[in-house]
């Protein structure tokens, strides 16, 4: 009795709805990954599974430490990230289906992808950093948001030098939606952006190779034989996603699953197996699931009692909803193929695990909202865009 009842206790503290969302997504994606391995010999639903298993439980352990001792460890943290993503250039190796070299692979055969190890610490590291220009009033300062530049660029250079441009691309968002989340003013957003319109010429010409210059262009139309390659996986998840109609073939039952007619979809276009079995409500089921573990997110960020809170929340905000926004952009055809997974759904032992280790410094956030330096914060949008503007 007294363990349940600590049990209890436990959970009352944190963000109940947001641990049920989070596992109720993971079951649904364990099912739609249950379904897809039915083409296959390969048990990508065992591994799935132990995923979240070992993930939930770090989480838990994460969100009984205070988010301040964590943020504290900030050094650590670095260099572990840091340590990990170098020794991909070492030893790092390609999985099959892959365009890049960003795993390592450890005893029993297993592989791990740091960079979504990478995207965690970044969040904390990050978080601490902005906390640090906001105590110390160098937020607005130029050489404020140079340094937080420097920082950002560090995990998407090394990242993009793996050839993992869709990660780098995660990073990239997160850098720029915690940033303005935080106050730093629209005018360096707008610099920013004019440097990268500046730099379009140069990274069409020396930063992206023929695969993904045909994987942009196919997007606009092109020949028979350029649909046949680097525009079939799209094609024919659209296919996949409209041969369901409202309700779908029945989970276990798509014709085109079993085929395995869609390359890779247990990964990248899981979508696809949603929309082609459980239909236009199985897709709406997703969406709403997201949109409303983004909304827990966020009301977690705006109850935060300091800068830090706050940021940590944003940071994982962002890196859900860029990898959101980026996987259904390619599963539908408006964006190009980069090898972005679908959150809690795609399979994928790293992504599945270390998502939870997101959950846990959320739930941190939750359970520890004891004052620190800064006033309590709230996200109001307008204001933030108002002082971005105005500020000296």
């Amino acid at each position: 009795m007294h363990i349940l009842r600590s049990v209890r206790d436990y959970f009352l503290r944190t963000d109940i709805l947001f641990w049920i969302l989070t596992l109720v997504a993971s079951v649904y994606g364990c099912l739609l990954i249950a379904s897809q391995q039915r083409a296959g010999d390969v048990n990508f639903l065992r591994t799935q599974i132990l995923a979240i298993c070992l993930g939930y439980a770090a989480a838990i352990i994460i969100s009984l430490m205070d988010y301040n001792f964590i943020a504290r460890c900030w050094w650590l943290i670095a260099g572990v990230a840091l340590s990990l993503t170098f020794a991909v250039f070492f030893i790092g190796i390609q999985i099959t289906g892959t365009d890049d070299v960003g795993w390592i692979r450890l005893p029993g055969g297993m592989t791990f992808q740091p960079s979504e190890l990478t995207k965690i610490c970044f969040i904390v590291t990050f978080s601490k950093h902005l906390a640090y220009l906001t105590e110390k009033d160098r937020l607005h300062s130029f050489l404020g948001v140079v340094t937080l530049a420097i920082h950002a660029a560090i995990p998407i250079g090394l990242i993009h030098m793996q050839g993992d441009d869709g990660a780098a691309l995660v990073f990239a968002c997160m850098f720029i939606i915690m940033s303005f989340a935080a106050g730093v003013q629209l005018r360096y957003f707008f610099i920013l952006l004019g440097a990268g319109a500046a730099a379009l010429p140069l990274i069409w010409t020396k930063m992206m190779n023929d695969d993904q210059k045909n994987r942009l262009a196919v997007l606009f139309g092109s020949s028979d034989d350029m649909m046949m390659t680097y525009g079939w996986q799209q094609y024919q998840g659209k296919v996949s996603i409209a041969s369901g109609g409202l309700f779908g073939k029945g989970l276990f039952n798509g014709p085109r699953v079993e085929k395995e007619i869609v390359p890779y979809q247990e990964n990248d276009f899981i979508f696809t197996v949603a929309g082609e079995e459980l239909g236009f409500i199985g897709c709406s089921a997703i969406l709403l699931l997201f949109a409303l573990m983004l909304y827990r997110i966020l009301y977690n960020a705006g109850s935060a009692c300091n800068t830090l809170g706050k940021c940590i929340c944003i940071g994982f905000f962002a890196l859900v909803g860029s990898q959101l926004i980026i996987n259904l952009g390619m599963v539908l055809g408006f964006l190009p193929v980069i090898g972005i997974t679908l959150p809690f759904f795609s399979s994928g032992g790293s992504s599945a695990a270390c998502l939870y280790l997101g959950v846990g410094l959320i739930q941190s956030v939750v359970m520890h909202p004891t004052e620190d330096r800064d006033k309590p914060v709230k996200v109001e949008i307008s204001k933030t865009i108002q002082g971005s503007i105005f500020a000296p």
